[in-house]
């Protein structure tokens, strides 16, 4: 009798240790599941602060699907789960040995464990912030579940680059659901099958700060935030009102809406949705069911679902509209018995917004029959009044219909032919109809006579469409290549020649010219000004080429980029339409007799140039050189706006245009060394360039000319009593100037005179200090121009110019300056006969005498 109470009494203790909650840490050979816990709450560790439990747990308090999760106590709110996709029973169990954890089935049939590990595990702790972490005996981290996120991340949780959160089914089934939030180089996304649906760079409070590439996404105190540089850097900030919470959360709910919502007290606050409208998330109503938004409530959108025309409700109510005719269903495979049912005006689809059409121009007809070709088509929409096609693709989504719908779109759903039977579907293909015999008669004449007035019609419109492919040049090798006949993702609008000679008053107001071609002022229909530019020396390039660069172009955007509207395509014609600078390029404003450039408009000029180069180099999808950077490439907007223009035309240009390009593309003046010397030519070209521009920042004048006669000094010496090796007989070469004074540390001599004491020695020298070490010999010692803008900001340390990689700048000056002295003898003899060029970069007599110089001298010695 007393062995079976001793015997008891140790099934007891071992019954209360196995139902004890440990609050720090549990070891190896350890077993938990829901039903071995006296409470069934399945809770086996906490976290030290009671803030958070792992538990074996029954979501909605169903009781057939368990799950090892993290779980917030005070909401009761799962921030992650292990085996979300293998579900077992209350009598599963989770076993926690030196190889990990591993989740078995109440037949002991392994459903999850976590990955193999380094070494042997010691302990599995639960830390203050949710984060479940194996650890060995030298307390070194395992694993963590903070880097196998589900569906929802917490403060002090990262989501990398790469990586994804997945909603769930249901609030009581974890399973991974469609949904999607995937972390790219510049941007969260939303995704539903592929097909993208949100982006947090679309939203009005999102603010990208900086060029950097984004590294991870996190939710804090201040809200939603990407960040790069370790972590040094917010890259793009979500900016919300965030009230201290004593918890907060950004999870994807199953319902496709990414939240960041926060807990206090014992209620939930939500602080931002996206996307806000419930219409625009992929599956709200179903395969092609149609979403209404209801925003007569005055607080956010209430989806309202319902069929559109020739659509009714499938069997599972709004899972599905299927079509109203029976003859026709939706296409599970290719099937040549195809046809298209139309849907009501003023609708939109998901994805439009977010991708470009598959063709543009093209009529209904040639749209039908891209989809037609592709069996992973499932139906278009199509845009009248620019000719766009776009194809709704893999898997079918519902249908927007709001007030914020575009009205223009007409869209179409393909079906099969699944009986003979008539429809009155005016979209569907021809019936199987008995003709009476007077048709039979008159049929054949009919269309003898249609087919002799489209023949007429056809030699008029032939008559007239010679006359003004004459007038465009449109005769020549690519005057047969038409625009619909291949596939350009990405272009943007598309001009017809005549619309913009109409808007530009057929080029009657020029406003710049240059090397890419002539810029003219434009007013398009629309009211909105353009400038409309010519450009030049295409060589043979056909259409195609053409319009494969400008999609590129078309699909950058930058705040320091000069924006591309559209582009225009006709014959042997080739313009660009931008928006409008209204103030010029910076030429114009740096050298011209116009009001001075106060220190932080140059400043800003030169930030701004910094931020629009450096995502060139690094922030689009495809790496972009300039190779022209120059005072006549940045214009100005308003407050002195610096944007880059003429990005990524490099590429359109012909071979022949050896009166501007110095060996293959760059103005002369801010040709970097390695253009001359054959070396490789990558973004520290740009550089190079840059630095150059931003010593003409600096002083007001051209690095190699004489001294400029703005400057309110001295004309009988207009180097201004400058007295160095970089200035002889009134010539400066000023990139050596600035190198001298820089040795020196005399850093106001080097400021725009006409500034007259208004800015400081510091000022000038953290720019001149940045451009000598833009103009570095050796492009590796160049800095990168992320790196340009964080030293400009005052987020990267200015770096010191080495000397050594910029002694050839005495070369250059000497060169200079005999180049220029040669030139002002010949100059009243030949120079001032030659007809102006209309390629030639800059008009100064020096500027041409520093032309002269060889590419063989002007490398130097190596």
């Amino acid at each position: 009798m007393e062995t079976i109470f001793y015997i008891f009494h140790i099934f007891l203790f071992f019954s209360a240790i196995s139902a004890y909650t440990f609050s720090d840490y549990i070891n190896p050979n350890f077993t938990a599941s829901n039903v071995k816990f006296i409470d069934n709450s399945g809770t086996f560790l906490s976290s030290p602060n009671g803030t958070f439990e792992a538990a074996m747990f029954n979501p909605a308090a169903q009781q057939t699907n368990f799950y090892l999760c993290v779980i917030h106590v005070a909401s009761n709110t799962i921030i992650w789960s292990a085996n979300r996709d293998a579900p077992i029973s209350d009598s599963g169990q989770m076993n926690l040995t030196i190889e990990g954890i591993t989740i078995v089935d109440q037949d002991g049939i392994p459903k999850w464990s976590t990955p193999p590990l380094n070494s042997p595990v010691y302990a599995l702790q639960l830390t203050d912030s949710g984060n479940l972490v194996l650890l060995d005996r030298s307390n070194v981290s395992l694993w963590e579940s903070f880097h196998y996120p589900t569906d929802t991340i917490v403060i002090g949780q990262q989501l990398p680059v790469g990586s994804l959160l997945s909603c769930g089914v249901s609030d009581s089934d974890l399973s991974t659901g469609d949904y999607k939030l995937r972390i790219s180089t510049s941007d969260a996304i939303l995704e539903w099958h592929g097909q993208t649906y949100w982006k947090l760079s679309m939203v009005a409070n999102a603010f990208r700060d900086t060029n950097y590439m984004v590294e991870y996404m996190a939710v804090n105190s201040t809200g939603l935030n990407l960040f790069g540089s370790d972590g040094t850097v917010t890259v793009t900030v979500l900016k919300v009102v965030l009230p201290l919470a004593d918890f907060r959360i950004a999870k994807l709910a199953s319902n496709g809406q990414f939240i960041v919502r926060s807990f206090s007290g014992n209620n939930w606050k939500q602080e931002f949705v996206g996307p806000e409208d419930g219409c625009q998330t992929p599956f709200i109503c179903g395969s092609v069911g149609l979403c209404t938004d209801d925003t007569t409530t005055g607080t956010s959108s209430t989806p309202t679902c319902s069929c559109p025309p020739n659509f009714r409700a499938g069997s599972n109510n709004f899972s599905a509209c299927v079509p109203s005719n029976g003859s026709y269903s939706l296409p599970r495979a290719c099937n040549s018995s195809l046809s298209y049912l139309k849907l009501g005006s003023g609708m939109q689809y998901f994805t439009n917004i977010y991708s470009d059409p598959v063709r543009y121009g093209v009529n209904l007809t040639v749209c039908q029959d891209l989809c037609s070709r592709n069996c992973s088509c499932l139906g278009i929409f199509y845009e009248n009044s620019s000719g766009s096609c776009y194809v709704l693709e893999n898997e079918l989504g519902s249908i927007m219909s709001s007030s914020n719908s575009g009205s223009n779109l007409l869209g179409y759903i393909k079906t099969i032919v699944v009986s003979a039977t008539t429809t009155d579907d005016p979209t569907s293909h021809s019936q199987r109809n008995k003709f009476p015999v007077a048709a039979l008669v008159l049929l054949p004449i009919t269309v003898f006579i249609f087919f002799m007035a489209i023949g007429f019609f056809w030699l008029r419109r032939k008559k007239k469409s010679k006359t003004k492919d004459i007038k465009l040049g449109k005769f020549n090798s690519h005057s047969s290549e038409d625009l619909s006949a291949f596939y350009i993702p990405g272009l943007p609008k598309r001009f017809d020649y005549e619309e913009l000679e109409l808007a530009t008053d057929n080029f009657k107001t020029l406003i710049g010219s240059g090397g890419f071609g002539a810029v003219y002022k434009g007013v398009l229909l629309d009211k909105s000004v353009v400038a409309v530019k010519k450009i030049m020396n295409l060589g043979n390039q056909g259409k195609k080429d053409f319009c494969t660069e400008i999609a590129i172009i078309g699909n950058i955007h930058h705040v320091n980029l000069v924006k591309l509207k559209g582009f225009c395509a006709e014959g042997r014609q080739r313009l660009l339409i931008y928006e409008y600078m209204n103030r010029g390029s910076l030429d114009r404003t740096l050298f011209g007799g116009g009001p001075v450039l106060e220190w932080q408009e140059r400043f800003d000029i030169a930030l701004g140039t910094a931020r629009g180069l450096a995502y060139l180099h690094s922030g689009c999808e495809q790496k972009i050189i300039h190779c022209d950077i120059k005072p006549e490439n940045i214009l100005l907007h308003d407050q002195f706006q610096a944007k880059i223009s003429d990005f990524g035309l490099s590429k359109l240009l012909s071979p022949e245009e050896s009166g501007l390009f110095t060996t293959m593309r760059g103005t002369r003046g801010y040709l970097a060394p390695e253009w001359l010397t054959n070396s490789a030519i990558t973004e520290k070209t740009d550089v190079y360039s840059y630095g150059m521009v931003l010593l003409e920042v600096v002083s007001g004048r051209k690095n190699c000319s004489v001294k400029s006669r703005s400057h309110s000094m001295d004309e009988s010496n207009s180097c201004g009593g400058y007295s160095s090796a970089s200035s002889v007989a009134g010539l400066v070469y000023f990139p050596l100037f600035a190198l001298e004074m820089h040795e020196q540390g005399k850093y106001l001599e080097l400021a725009d005179p006409r500034l007259e004491g208004r800015v400081s020695s510091e000022e000038v020298e953290k720019l001149v200090r940045i451009a000598l070490c833009c103009v570095h010999e050796e492009p590796a010692l160049r800095p990168n121009m992320a790196t340009v803008v964080g030293m400009l900001e005052g987020a990267t340390p200015l770096a010191q110019p080495r000397i050594e990689s910029l002694n050839f700048l005495r070369f250059y000056g000497r060169r200079f300056t005999e180049a220029s002295m040669i030139a002002e003898e010949n100059e009243n003899d030949s120079m001032l006969h030659q007809p102006p060029q209309e390629s030639t970069p800059t008009t100064s007599g020096s500027q041409t005498a520093f032309s002269y110089v060889s590419s063989h001298d002007i490398s130097g010695p190596r």
